[in-house]
């Protein structure tokens, strides 16, 4: 039944992905801007000019460099036979391009899942155990706090205190200058470094929400009878809490984590930008404004996967978790 379901879900996920890929390929086209602009200057022969663009196939007809972009007609290597073409400004294949960038960034959010996770899950504990107290308004005000606080912002004030006024953290990139002298312990602990504030600005903001749902899951769950039990049997407190009521609290943070998974990812677009993080964020913004058509269209192909298998994971994960749930 399992296997079914996830098989119906990418299945059904084909049709999803083709459609925005072929929205994004008709829009990018018709918005303004010429992909050969930077390549224009007052002095350039106009007759070069109009060759580039013929070599780049953008004086064919709209619906012709569809078809060759599918790959359906003349020279046959389009996106139906996983050809996305070359890079207009960086002159690369772009699969390399995003083979790279799309593994920095889950590197990046990785780290900001799991910071997600583990603050707000402890805090939510802390905030749900102390319900009406001091401790709990505290939380919920730094909740509040984080959660609307802008990632640029954010961004710009821990690089303001930690970078230019501390010296404590590098303020961008993914690695320092003479990372190729650097050994093996070094290199990891340089790009730790490196990765601290950027994980942290994505992870916080997730941390803040999960908060308030983790208080109102364990809140809920602790009122079950079950849980009167495990106490009137005389349970300590911390095995009632841990081994009992947080093992059924967390059933609906597994949704949370697939449903934060777009959250990071577009988060993780104004991060990267901030501090030079070479992900898939930093590489879209420049081909936008770059407009190179075929590496915006490959980004938004990997996001809308990682979107989808983002939501399927989460709903397969809350299936095995709790076995009431039925997939179909």
């Amino acid at each position: 039944m399992m296997i079914v379901y996830i098989l119906k879900r990418l299945a059904g996920a084909v049709p999803l992905t083709f459609g925005l890929l072929t929205l994004t390929f008709f829009l990018i086209r018709l918005a303004p801007g010429d992909p050969t602009a930077m390549y224009i200057d007052p002095n350039i022969d106009p007759d070069a000019a109009d060759r580039m663009r013929e070599n780049l196939g953008l004086n064919d007809p709209l619906m012709v460099q569809y078809g060759k972009w599918l790959g359906i007609i003349p020279p046959f290597e389009g996106v139906w036979q996983g050809e996305f073409g070359i890079s207009f400004s960086k002159h690369r294949p772009v699969f390399d391009i995003v083979l790279e960038s799309t593994g920095n960034t889950l590197l990046l959010t990785g780290g900001a899942l799991c910071v997600d996770l583990v603050v707000g899950v402890l805090i939510g504990i802390v905030a749900a155990l102390n319900r009406e107290k001091k401790m709990d308004h505290i939380i919920t005000v730094g909740s509040l706090f984080f959660y609307s606080m802008p990632h640029f912002w954010l961004a710009l004030m821990l690089i303001l205190i930690f970078s230019l006024g501390l010296g404590w953290l590098p303020a961008s990139q993914m690695h320092s200058v003479n990372v190729d002298q650097l050994s093996t312990p070094a290199y990891i602990g340089d790009m730790i470094s490196h990765m601290i504030m950027p994980v942290f600005v994505l992870g916080i903001a997730s941390a803040a929400s999960t908060v308030r749902y983790m208080r109102s899951s364990m809140l809920e769950v602790i009122k079950q009878d079950y849980i009167r039990t495990a106490r009137a049997k005389g349970l300590s407190e911390r095995k009632v809490i841990y081994r009992h009521a947080l093992r059924n609290a967390l059933l609906p943070l597994i949704t949370i984590i697939g449903l934060s998974f777009p959250f990071l990812l577009s988060g993780a677009v104004i991060t990267e930008v901030i501090f030079a993080w070479p992900g898939m964020g930093r590489v879209t913004v420049d081909a936008i404004f770059a407009r190179d058509y075929p590496l915006i269209i490959a980004n938004t192909l990997v996001a809308g996967v990682m979107v989808i298998v983002g939501n399927l994971l989460a709903d397969v994960l809350y299936a095995l978790a709790d076995p009431r749930i039925k997939l179909r």
